[in-house]
């Protein structure tokens, strides 16, 4: 089982790259966010997910751990290939993937080519409790998810929830806005009201 590689790249395309190591050129299919990092004839250091099929192995190349886990964690989801789990790498970064998950933020997802409404509604539902409070950190409280705390966020606190919803409704990213509200409670506090987390989300919106 191949787990690391590090070498020189050979070549890229679209969606791969072949890593010369030590003389053996070794196919590498990697996400446009693994492949906008590397250029041909630098020396680069990948972790690897290998897949062994009937006829052929297959390796997967990733530019960090974080987000080898995360193509991991996608392709255990009915109808999540590697292929469409690097498309949605490709656009999104482990902490950025995190924010849509947690906020159920749909429109993020079907950025990527290939993902239907469908598939990111999937994706969503079967991933939102292992990354809302994840995503939440100290922002989080102990009101279970539809207890007290508005459809679509996960685990939060009902002031941030209807935070995010402000800022949504005055035209930002529904991950956009859940990024700056949470960052706003961090600075605020747990007791923070509404008015307060929309205004220093704003702020945090404008850095």
């Amino acid at each position: 089982m191949i787990a690391k590689l590090t070498g020189i790249v050979d070549s890229t395309g679209t969606d791969w790259l072949i890593l010369d190591v030590n003389g053996v050129g070794y196919l590498l299919s990697c996400s446009n966010r693994t492949l906008s990092r590397l250029a041909v004839g630098e020396r680069a250091s990948l972790v690897v997910e290998t897949f062994i099929r009937e006829e052929r192995i297959v390796l997967h190349g990733f530019a960090d751990q974080g987000e080898r886990e995360w193509f991991k964690l996608l392709t255990t989801i009915q109808g999540v290939g590697a292929r469409l789990a690097l498309s949605i790498l490709g656009i999104l970064d482990p902490d950025q993937l995190t924010r849509a998950i947690a906020s159920q933020d749909k429109t993020a997802l079907i950025r990527a080519d290939g993902v239907g409404p469908k598939v990111a509604a999937r994706i969503l539902n079967e991933l939102k409790d292992k990354v809302g409070n994840l995503a939440l950190g100290p922002a989080a409280t102990s009101a279970p998810a539809g207890k007290g705390a508005p459809a679509g966020v996960p685990g939060a606190s009902p002031a941030l929830a209807d935070a995010v919803s402000a800022l949504v409704n005055l035209g930002y990213g529904r991950s956009e806005a859940f990024g700056a509200v949470v960052a706003a409670g961090r600075v605020l506090g747990d007791d923070a009201g509404v008015s307060d987390l929309i205004r220093q989300g704003l702020k945090e919106l404008s850095q």
